[in-house]
């Protein structure tokens, strides 16, 4: 490794990575607030455990619906421009949250069917931003850098709920302010900076490293051909059109893989706060000890995506924490004592998470342009389906069991599915050994 190459990404991870981190750190709360408000929101709203699974997963299947269109216009018009169109429409519509009651009054809706549009209508308006991201990011990182990147990115996941679970736990401590319930309070305070970074992100994010002022000539000449270099070696291999791309088999196999990592994902978060809620702790305590699983995945996500691209290995990678994530959640519903419950959750915290980072530098080993911002797409939006049936399936078992065990097994069985899967996809590494990482 030359030292305009180690000057050049250490100087493009500064500029670039932190600030995305903060985005989607903000993205990600917006999305999953609804389970700590859901604490206080379920009973003022007459929701159903049902109802609540629904609602929280019904965000998914807008989000699916819209994902690609929204990657291919991202591809066109330039991240800068789109990234800040999502964020300000997504902060809009999340903090309109905190108003079904007067808006399901209004409209004759009623709060069930209030909920669910809202949530509807959040989906779409966040629709291409976690994928957008990816694809931006494939266009500024060679490819022997990307998990650990990714990892870095993707972070933001479990931080926003290690920072965010006890920040969500005092607003919903604010009650009677201009009337509105905590949980109302808690909507909109946490929608606000998603509104005020769309700003930033215009003025603040390149599109193209050509473009990129606070590059030296001799760092834009460097990434500019590295990344080049790599495109043709992909198109050389196997040149996907977008279309191509949509209806690839690989594409579709990693769409399953990645269903599963979102479902044991998804179908926890939006009820750990409520699992935990029974333990007898108190709001503020909940969402603290809510917090743990999260925290030992940021841990594992880092090192993880590091350690993958260290040893230049995917496929073991991913399906290895996928494991770890399966068993944690199986064995946690064999338990009763919350201390042992907690750690057996945390343990599946570390797989849950640690698996994502590696698993977005397989598509991007392979898929270059408009096919990787249309495959990556492809396989976000199928993917975060299992965001619909995670959480609709534990809110329908706990209604009709009691008890949060079969949706729970159910996450641990998608995930062992997964990491069959991708142990039987293999590993494509068209690009990963253009040069050492490091």
């Amino acid at each position: 490794m030359d030292a305009v190459e180690i000057r050049t990404i250490a100087k493009v991870t500064r500029r670039i990575v932190p600030f995305l981190i903060v985005c989607y750190f903000v993205a990600y709360l917006d999305r999953v607030n609804v389970g700590f408000a859901a604490l206080s929101m379920n009973q003022d709203l007459g929701l159903s455990q049902t109802a609540f699974g629904l609602g929280a997963g019904i965000f998914f299947i807008a989000y699916f619906i819209f994902e690609v269109p929204s990657n291919l216009l991202l591809e066109r018009f330039g991240a800068r421009k789109w990234i800040a169109r999502i964020m300000l429409s997504w902060g809009i519509l999340s903090g309109t949250m905190a108003f079904i009651p007067a808006i399901a009054h209004t409209t004759g809706l009623g709060n069930e069917n209030t909920f669910y549009l809202l949530r509807v209508l959040l989906g779409a308006a966040e629709a291409g931003f976690f994928p957008g991201i990816i694809f931006y990011l494939t266009l500024w990182f060679p490819a022997q850098y990307r998990a650990r990147i990714v990892g870095y990115f993707m972070a933001a996941i479990p931080l926003s709920t290690v920072i965010g679970a006890p920040i969500s736990g005092v607003l919903l401590y604010l009650h009677g302010g201009l009337g509105l319930a905590g949980w109302q309070w808690l909507f909109i305070i946490e929608a606000v900076p998603a509104i005020i970074l769309a700003g930033m992100v215009f003025f603040y994010l390149t599109d193209w490293p050509a473009e990129a002022a606070w590059l030296a000539p001799d760092e834009r000449t460097w990434l500019a051909s590295r990344l080049e270099l790599e495109q043709r070696q992909r198109q050389t291999a196997r040149d996907f059109s977008v279309r191509q791309s949509l209806v690839n088999p690989r594409v579709l196999g990693l769409s399953l893989v990645y269903f599963g990592a979102v479902a044991t994902n998804y179908g926890l978060s939006f009820f750990l706060p409520q699992i935990v809620k029974a333990f007898g702790l108190n709001t503020l305590l909940t969402t603290l000890v809510s917090a743990t699983p999260y925290a030992v995945g940021l841990i594992g996500m880092v090192w993880w995506g590091r350690r993958s691209d260290r040893v230049v290995e995917r496929r073991f990678h991913v399906a290895f924490p996928l494991f770890i994530a399966a068993a944690g959640i199986a064995v946690s519903t064999a338990l009763d004592n919350p201390t042992l419950k907690m750690i057996s959750l945390c343990v599946a915290g570390f797989g849950i998470f640690a698996n994502l980072p590696v698993f977005w530098a397989l598509p991007t080993a392979f898929l270059s342009g408009a096919a990787a911002a249309a495959g990556i797409a492809v396989i976000n939006s199928i993917g975060n389906l299992a965001g619909f049936a995670g959480p609709f399936a534990m809110g329908w078992t706990k209604d009709h069991t009691g008890s949060y065990a079969g949706g729970l097994l159910l996450l641990a069985a998608l995930g062992i599915i997964a990491m069959g899967v991708v142990l039987m996809l293999g590993q494509d590494d068209v690009a990963e050994h253009t040069a050492p990482a490091e």
